[in-house]
């Protein structure tokens, strides 16, 4: 795993309460190859200051996007994957920062891209199968099953938990792609991210790969409710009809030889991002 290198976008809005550093620089400590790339959603509360922190303890292992307002969490993540795609790396991801999943889970997901040449997307599912210790409110448990019914019906694609926020991609052109405009999707972007896919390249659903989760572990504080549900069916109506209409940035539609070299395009936003340290200085 040490040859291969990874980066995990971890997306943070107000999360100084339940943010774990502990865990953070232990799992950096314990695994070769793996950077965590921070993004903080313009926060009000002192996350930015945990992060820096975090940074300056693991300086090049753990590293900070600042953004300078809250974009929300579908943004967020998508300036992270495409910061983090600029380098020279070969699976990038994403993780929610309140670690339900926790990051010990990440090599697995590695595992499987690194085995598995043909798969280009691992997708954390969160089975209660035996021997598992999935803790999950029975209430989520089930819209999100009716919800990953109704999405997969929308994708032409059975997947079991499309809602996990823990996902690793196989850095490629098309991957790039997929995240080089903002989503149309604010609560279910993970649905919109699988869409994209499945528009850029054809037989992508075999390219999918559901990874059960051996832990998953509901936190307290998360900023998603019940009435979501509803936004979310909305949003998803916006997408199946949306199907086969999306087309990506030209500036992030590199031709295979260049991303190979690294050569990388502008980030596609209206507003600019800044690092702890450029904000500083400004």
């Amino acid at each position: 795993m040490s040859d291969i290198s990874t980066t995990i976008v971890i997306p943070c809005y107000n999360e100084a309460i339940r943010l774990k550093p502990l865990a953070f620089l232990q799992f950096i400590r314990k695994t070769a190859g793996v950077r965590l790339l921070l993004v903080n959603d313009g926060s009000s509360d002192a996350t930015l200051s945990v992060l820096e922190n975090l940074v300056a303890t693991a300086p090049g292992r753990i590293e900070l996007l600042d953004l300078p307002r809250n974009l929300g969490k579908a943004e967020a993540v998508r300036q992270g994957v495409l910061v983090a795609c600029r380098g020279a790396v070969d699976f990038v991801g994403y993780w929610d920062a309140d670690l339900a999943t926790p990051l010990t889970a990440i090599p697995g997901f590695v595992d499987v891209l690194a085995r598995m040449p043909a798969i280009d997307l691992v997708i954390g599912t969160r089975l209660k199968l035996k021997g598992r210790q999935i803790e999950r409110k029975w209430q989520r448990r089930v819209l999100g099953r009716l919800f990953s019914t109704v999405a997969s019906r929308v994708l032409g694609v059975s997947l079991r938990d499309t809602q996990c926020g823990a996902k690793l991609f196989r850095v490629t052109p098309e991957m790039r792609m997929t995240f080089s405009r903002p989503f149309l999707s604010r609560w279910i972007f993970d649905v919109e991210v699988v869409s994209r896919m499945l528009d850029l390249k054809p037989g992508a659903a075999e390219a999918l790969y559901e990874f059960p989760l051996d832990a998953w572990q509901e936190v307290d504080g998360s900023k998603l409710k019940p009435r979501d549900f509803l936004k979310a069916i909305g949003e998803l109506a916006r997408i199946a009809w949306t199907r086969g209409q999306f087309e990506p940035a030209l500036e992030i539609a590199l031709s295979a030889e260049d991303l190979r070299r690294n050569v990388t395009g502008p980030v596609e936003n209206s507003s600019r991002i800044f690092t702890a340290n450029e904000r500083k200085a400004a």
